[in-house]
């Protein structure tokens, strides 16, 4: 009985705007060793990511336009490596149910990871390629092409809605009778300090720790208190399908002068009995409105 020759497979991201020459290297070596083969694309559960920029149909057409001969496949990411390596022999049995395989991977390759059934193979880099490197190194061109022009908005198209997260901060004295407001630059009303979280900040409560000393300076106050939640009607968003969800905050000044810096101009103190005369006075941005209404029906004493 003839045994059938294995069938190669490489295990790759291909994250690149092109195929560079460790690439090619990789494909040919393989495509010397066996008569079939196989490229399986990994496929990140985030979309549109630096890491990830590239969707599985575009790295299908870039690999096509070389070897149109090849058989390509998605496969996507697990949590875990025995999941993610169960997933791949079903993928490879079931869809070449008589076949048997030869997995190859290169640099930061898979190996380490797999759990499966069938033999692998780690080629040595034909050179220390970096995709990281390739794809930075593109990141801020700008091409005079309608080609290029179509990709950017099919990445934006094929996107996640967004949420952005953001916090304010209700900064209170004198047993919360009074509430420090700022007032950007370009503004003549007065809105809360705060502004969007950052990757860096490990939760909410830091990150308004950070936007008040970045725009209030370092002021010595007590514990954040969570307020509530909310949406924001920013201009910047109203006709946008991503949105602004802010998370309100309060503390108590214990000791320090605020100081306005960063993107705030001016910051003063408002008798929190007042909120609802500045409000209707035109005296709050609109879009903090919401926030000050929910500070006043808490914290104002007027009857």
């Amino acid at each position: 009985m003839t045994t059938l020759k294995p069938t190669g497979v490489i295990i790759a991201r291909f994250q690149t705007p092109s195929l560079h020459e460790g690439h090619l290297e990789l494909i040919r070596q393989v495509k010397q060793k066996h008569n079939r083969l196989i490229i399986v694309l990994g496929v990140s559960p985030v979309k549109g990511s630096r890491k990830n920029p590239l969707d599985y149909y575009t790295r299908e057409r870039m690999i096509k336009q070389l070897f149109p001969d090849v058989i390509i496949l998605p496969q996507s990411d697990q949590a875990d490596d025995k999941v993610w390596s169960q997933k791949l022999d079903e993928l490879l049995s079931t869809n070449f149910p008589h076949e048997s395989f030869v997995l190859y991977g290169s640099r930061d390759s898979f190996i380490p990871y797999y759990h499966g059934r069938y033999s692998t193979n780690d080629l040595p880099p034909v050179k220390d390629y970096n995709a990281t490197a390739l794809r930075e190194a593109v990141s801020d061109k700008v091409f005079d092409t309608e080609e290029f022009r179509a990709g950017i908005i099919y990445n934006t198209y094929n996107q996640f809605p967004k949420v952005y997260p953001t916090v304010d901060i209700a900064v209170f004295r004198n047993n919360r009778s009074e509430l420090l407001v700022g007032r950007k630059p370009a503004e003549n009303a007065w809105r809360l300090p705060g502004g969007f979280t950052d990757p860096g900040d490990n939760c909410f409560d830091i990150a308004a720790r950070r936007e008040l000393q970045e725009e209030c300076g370092q002021l010595e106050t007590s514990a954040m208190q969570y307020e509530c939640s909310m949406q924001m009607d920013d201009w910047r968003y109203r006709s946008e399908v991503d949105k602004i969800i802010t998370t309100l905050f309060s503390t108590d000044l214990i000791f320090g002068e605020p100081d306005a810096a960063d993107d705030i101009a001016a910051l003063r103190w408002i008798p929190v009995n007042e909120i609802k005369n500045m409000i209707a006075n035109g005296e709050i941005v609109p879009v903090h409105i919401p926030l000050l209404e929910r500070l006043a029906e808490k914290y104002s004493t007027n009857a």
